[in-house]
């Protein structure tokens, strides 16, 4: 691992806990601004010995040299720290808590920046006595080579609204990173979820983004989901918050039209460029487990709460499970009009 490179007072000092492709995008467009250290595995990280590089988001590519990062593989390098950003799946977030317990400076922030709805409440738990902050990453990243990260889509990061939390505000601000102040972040995080439930749908059609929300029979699976989500959110009170120009209802409304007018209509949703894929899809083209559970499941999770079925998204998991067990790389990759075939099946049998 490399040596810490020389520590500036006037530089906040952030740990990314878990640094996987958002980790390290994270880190890289950021280790200009402030002193990084990147928290991982050795696969990942092994990677990093010459550093490291970001691409994408309309931007020329960030080269960070080894001398900019801090490389770990054990907790303790959380040490320190002002802030820590926790990256790591929903899967590993109980354990992650149970790591950085005792090893935390006294003062130090911790912000959630993973996918799922329930990882801020869980590293509370673990973490009495510290500040835990939910937070939301928007756009997509894939990691194009061993070393290089590469944002696909836009969007600005979102972090619960704390005093204590203005000096990272501030130094994602100065490093070009769009960034928000939210008081609603349970409901931002409900919102993302609803946006993540395509995920599976991507990782499954094997295709970059751009080219499967391109396919009318590809949104068409994510609205049955989306649908059933809102079902459910309602019957919990949920009311996810406006992202975008249009509400949920009628972004949903939206993946129905014809290709041609989608296009004309939701140009914001496609401007998304050619290497953006899902994290599902990156998973499982390497061999890991996915994040369904605190996608998809936590629908279903809802749903059962309130004496209702998700039966699309219920067999998304199912396929997905099933994709986990091929090698790495070869799962089947589904058609638009068989995968909403399979689960509009599954909805007429529910």
């Amino acid at each position: 691992m490399s040596q810490p490179a020389p520590r500036s007072r006037s530089r906040p000092r952030i740990a990314i806990f878990g640094a996987g492709s958002v980790g390290c995008q994270l880190g890289g467009r950021l280790a200009a601004f402030a002193d990084i250290t990147l928290i991982g595995r050795p696969a990942v990280l092994d990677a990093l010995a010459d550093g490291l590089t970001v691409t994408g988001a309309g931007r020329p590519a960030t080269v960070v040299g080894p001398e900019q990062l801090t490389l770990a593989e054990t907790p303790d390098a959380v040490a320190g720290a002002d802030f820590v950003l926790v990256t790591v799946k929903s899967a590993a977030t109980a354990e992650a808590g149970r790591q950085l317990a005792g090893r935390l400076s006294p003062a130090a922030i911790v912000v959630s920046l993973q996918n799922g709805v329930r990882n801020p409440a869980v590293l509370r738990s673990a973490l009495p006595g510290h500040t835990v902050l939910a937070g939301m990453v928007p756009y997509n990243v894939v990691r194009t080579e061993p070393a290089v990260f590469h944002q696909g889509t836009s969007g600005a990061l979102m972090v619960d609204a704390n005093p204590r939390a203005i000096p990272l505000v501030d130094v994602l601000a100065e490093a070009g990173i769009p960034v928000q102040v939210r008081e609603d972040m349970p409901e931002v995080q409900h919102a993302k979820l609803l946006m993540n439930l395509n995920n599976a749908i991507n990782a499954l059609s094997g295709l970059p983004l751009r080219d499967q929300l391109g396919q009318r029979d590809y949104r068409a699976c994510l609205a049955l989901c989306q649908g059933e989500a809102l079902t459910a959110f309602r019957a919990e009170g949920i009311r996810p918050a406006k992202l975008g120009p249009g509400s949920a209802a009628r972004n949903r409304q939206l993946l129905g039209l014809p290709d041609p007018l989608f296009r004309r209509l939701a140009g914001s949703a496609l401007r998304i460029d050619a290497k953006a894929r899902s994290s599902m899809w990156e998973d499982l083209q390497r061999g890991r487990r996915t994040e369904v559970d605190s996608v998809q499941g936590e629908i279903l999770a809802i749903a059962e709460r309130n004496g209702l079925t998700a039966p699309a998204n219920a067999r998304l998991i199912e396929l997905i499970r099933e994709a986990e067990t091929a090698p790495a790389g070869q799962s089947r990759q589904w058609s638009g009009p068989d995968l909403l075939a399979e689960l509009t099946a599954a909805v007429a049998t529910a």
